[in-house]
């Protein structure tokens, strides 16, 4: 399994990644392409394609910063999904050096609560400070989602510093 950094929209893997991105998140937790392609060239942004064999499995996007890795949006490809890709996937990347944050919806339907089960599964912790994601588009609300947060719980100065880079960096790529 490797994770291919892309740089660029003219990267032969961006057109699947996109693909999926588009397939797999609700309209209002995607950017708008131009933000998207625009986000690509900020530093701490890690869009990869997840590959296998040199096959496209899926995509794991990641804000990196000193304090926090934000992982924004991940997804397996259809065809993968029950492989066990995306533990291995969780595996790899809870190796790095910092807390690691991600944002799932409220745990209230099956399909909600078995995503929190499979992240609880792969070391993350639900947190229960409240969380409201701003909007990525202009046509679109903010929308509660819930934090989890590996290696231990979300702490409230680790939730603080999350927010404050989530609204002064990662959203600077948003339609305002």
């Amino acid at each position: 399994m490797d994770f291919i950094r892309l740089h660029s929209g003219e990267d032969p893997l961006f057109v699947p990644l996109f693909s999926l991105y588009q397939s797999s998140f609700p309209l209002h937790e995607q950017r708008r392409p131009g933000d998207q392609l625009a986000a690509l060239s900020h530093p701490d942004y890690h869009c990869m394609a997840i590959t296998e064999d040199g096959a496209f499995c899926g995509l794991l996007m990641t804000w990196e910063s000193p304090d926090l890795i934000y992982v924004e949006h991940f997804a397996v490809s259809p065809d993968r999904r029950g492989s066990g890709l995306g533990s291995r996937v969780l595996e790899k990347l809870r190796r790095a050096p910092q807390p690691l944050i991600l944002e799932i919806d409220p745990p209230e339907d099956d399909i909600s609560i078995r995503r929190r089960r499979f992240y609880e599964r792969a070391g993350f912790v639900l947190s229960d400070i409240p969380h409201i994601h701003p909007a990525y588009r202009k046509d679109c609300a903010p929308h509660r989602l819930a934090l989890m947060s590996s290696p231990g719980p979300l702490t409230p100065a680790l939730a603080g510093a999350f927010r404050r880079y989530l609204s002064g960096v990662v959203m600077a790529f948003s339609e305002r």
